[in-house]
């Protein structure tokens, strides 16, 4: 299966940019007028993490398995579970 939008069934079927989308709206919303810096690397975090948590699991938490998943090598997956205290 080739990278597309992913749809979420259970919020009506909204595609998973159509998420980040509305939850970086929101952040905006809340932020009510002051500055914000880092929400590159904010938004990478909070999308980035989960996706490895979710991907380990559901390979049985196998990460060869889990790497070919998200489409990167063995030892990049590692580097990443390390950097987010991911064990």
């Amino acid at each position: 299966m080739e990278a597309e939008s992913i749809k979420l069934s259970h919020n009506n079927n909204h595609t998973l940019s159509e998420h980040v989308r509305q939850s970086v709206e929101d952040y905006f919303v809340q932020l009510n007028g002051h500055d914000s810096s880092g929400l590159y690397q904010l938004v990478l975090t909070e999308v980035e993490k989960p996706l490895l948590e979710t991907a380990l699991k559901h390979s049985d938490f196998n990460q060869s398995k889990a790497a070919k998943i998200l489409g990167m090598s063995r030892s990049t997956l590692r580097k990443k579970l390390e950097q987010y205290g991911i064990g």
